[in-house]
């Protein structure tokens, strides 16, 4: 069956059964020749990669600003668009925009390719600045926008993915890459060119802000949006702090007050107990719980990447369109916070960027944590089950909004540190180029020894280990445990160096502690050379080589 005619068959179906109607928080239309598919489908359908770059390159050419390129491609050879808006730059090169003195932010959607929110939202934001919008943004700013990361999940278009989803009935992508790999699982190990690429991406345009764009499914609350900031102990104060006590609060404020959206911290609700001795029945209140501290997230990722990272999370069951709205309205107003309080960003990115990081403590194994002393008020919704043309069951957001009170744990503290080292040492050998190569894309500065020399190390001694019974993302996690033991040891020429007192070294650290739950370890990187004679072959130092 031709697709006008499948277009126009779910269109009739769908709008006798109510569903994705999306009329109350609306947005405004393009002109007739500049509509995503999802507008021209009246939010039927979802864009695909070719839409997506033929979209890029129309609105490119209606503004000057704008410049298309790629960084990268994935693994079945589709180019990652990237949209650069700049003004006043004609090299809009990476190390132009790097030195611009510019704030920087880094626009990305589509990471899971049925979560297609980002990307639609996205091109629309294109559309406005092509259209004079949002003008002044670029006095003092520059926009890296990538609607379409997961550029080949995103055309595994299928009915059946994402299931119980409000929207597109046409179909979406599905979550993993064309590896089967889940790219935001991905961001520690890099086994996929998308993760590899990104990871470069952050080092080549050093942006300040990041915001990845997801949609969520699970707990039947009443947000629109569900947001979140890195999460990992270890991500620098400054950047918590600006984003829980300034950047958050502020945005969800306007957004409410504008458009009549709740919005919210990222959370599912479930179990109980909390707040040590409370009161009464307060210990037994339910739990809104955060999801994960690690730093394979994208936001945990680039928390330690010294950047002001948030997730945003759409709720699956609002109608498409409505989705796509709030996701955009966060975008807009996150945009327009960073405009507005450019000093603060910069202020708390280089705080993080030279905060010494060598003697002190970081976490390697965390725990979820209680954010609050008191219980809040978590706003939880309904839903109701309706049925798309083909017959397939999905919920439909109601308008229900029922304030109940929680104890949330939306934050992580540690359990286990160790000491940051002022080096790292990493053998000449070839088993370990894996940890070099992930190492260079991951933007960690190395060099090499250029003679033999004899100094006191720490080497780690390997009591015992574990691998997981089952794989997870094609990997048998591994967790090692020992101790670091002080000696004496002759090393090498061409050994790597990798000295902590740069903006690297919180990611650094984290991928190479033998016990960092996120690790190189973890991730089975180092099994060639632990299963061969039970040594882990990097060490460190804890005074700085010269």
């Amino acid at each position: 069956m031709q697709r006008s005619l499948c277009t126009l068959i779910l269109f009739v179906a769908l709008t006798f059964a109510g569903c994705e109607a999306g009329d109350e928080f609306g947005i405004a239309r393009g002109p007739a020749d500049l509509l995503t598919r999802a507008e021209r489908s009246d939010y039927l359908e979802t864009s695909r990669h070719a839409e997506v770059i033929e979209f890029l390159e129309t609105v490119v050419r209606m503004d000057d600003r704008m410049s298309l390129t790629t960084f990268g491609f994935t693994n079945e050879a589709r180019a990652i668009p990237l949209v650069t808006v700049a003004q006043g730059m004609a090299d809009r090169s990476p190390a132009a925009i790097r030195e611009s003195g510019k704030l920087v932010l880094y626009l990305q959607g589509n990471i899971h390719g049925g979560e297609v929110e980002g990307k639609e939202a996205l091109q629309i934001l294109l559309r406005e600045i092509a259209s004079g919008q949002h003008d002044s943004w670029f006095n003092d700013m520059i926009l890296l926008v990538a609607p379409v990361y997961n550029a080949d999940g995103n055309d595994a278009v299928g009915l059946n993915n994402r299931p119980g989803q409000n929207g597109p009935a046409g179909g979406m992508g599905q979550r993993p890459n064309a590896q089967g790999l889940d790219l935001n699982r991905d961001h520690m190990k890099l086994n996929s060119p998308e993760a590899r690429s990104v990871a470069r991406l952050v080092g080549d345009y050093a942006p300040h802000v990041t915001m990845d764009l997801h949609t969520t499914n699970g707990t039947n609350h009443a947000y629109f949006v569900t947001y979140s900031p890195p999460l990992h102990p270890n991500t620098d104060p400054a950047i918590i702090s600006l984003l829980r006590d300034r950047l958050l609060p502020d945005v969800t404020e306007t957004i409410r007050d504008k458009h009549g959206m709740n919005f919210y911290y990222y959370g599912n609700a479930g179990g109980s107990g909390g707040g040590g001795g409370a009161p009464g029945g307060r210990a037994n209140l339910p739990r809104w719980s955060t999801f994960d501290s690690r730093p394979r997230f994208n936001n945990n990722y680039l928390g330690l990447r010294n950047r002001i990272a948030i997730l945003s999370e759409a709720f699956a069951y609002a109608s498409f369109e409505d989705r796509i709205a709030a996701t955009l309205y966060f975008v807009q107003e996150t945009v327009d916070w960073a405009e507005a309080h450019a000093g603060e960003i910069r202020a708390a990115v280089e705080i993080a960027e030279t905060r010494p990081l060598v003697g002190t403590q970081l976490s390697v194994r965390n725990r979820i944590a209680l954010t609050h002393p008191e219980p809040v008020d978590i706003l939880m919704g309904a839903v109701e089950t309706r049925y798309n043309a083909a017959g397939r069951p999905y919920n439909n957001r109601l308008d229900v909004l029922t304030p109940t009170p929680m104890w949330e744990y939306g934050s992580f503290e540690s359990t286990e540190d160790e000491t940051v080292p002022a080096a790292y040492i990493i053998p000449p050998v070839q088993q370990l180029q894996p940890v070099l190569d992930r190492l260079e894309s991951h933007g960690v500065p190395m060099r090499t020894l250029d003679a033999s020399r004899t100094m006191v190390v720490e080497s780690f001694r390997i009591d015992s280990t574990s691998v997981a019974a089952q794989p997870f993302q094609g990997v048998n996690e591994r967790t090692l445990w020992g101790a670091w033991v002080e000696g004496e040891q002759e090393i090498p020429a061409r050994t790597i160096i990798i000295s902590m007192d740069g903006p690297h070294a919180r990611l650094a650290f984290y991928l190479l502690e033998p016990r960092a739950d996120d690790g190189f370890t973890d991730w089975a990187i180092l099994d060639r050379w632990i299963d061969g004679d039970g040594a882990f072959p990097i060490l460190r130092s804890h005074t700085p080589i010269l």
